[in-house]
């Protein structure tokens, strides 16, 4: 199964993520198939930039995004 879910980058404590589409398979920092945007919790407020064209194409095709992922992406009024 395709999942939309996010990849932890950055340093130790200091966490920016990446959100991909990635085979539900591969290791949560392993191989993906698309960056469709990016996910920085430490900013005030949190920074989310999504491409929503490529968001909205994925899911369509049947990508199912986690949890969180689906907060972000109706917080960003992607979904």
């Amino acid at each position: 199964m395709v999942k939309i879910r996010l990849r932890r980058m950055g340093a130790k404590k200091r966490p920016f993520y990446r959100i991909v589409v990635a085979d539900s398979r591969f290791p949560r920092d392993g191989r993906f198939i698309e960056e469709i945007g990016t996910y920085d919790p430490l900013a005030e407020p949190a920074a989310v930039t999504v491409d929503a064209d490529k968001a909205k194409t994925w899911m369509k095709n049947g990508a199912q995004p986690t949890d969180t992922v689906k907060r972000l992406l109706k917080n960003a009024g992607v979904i």
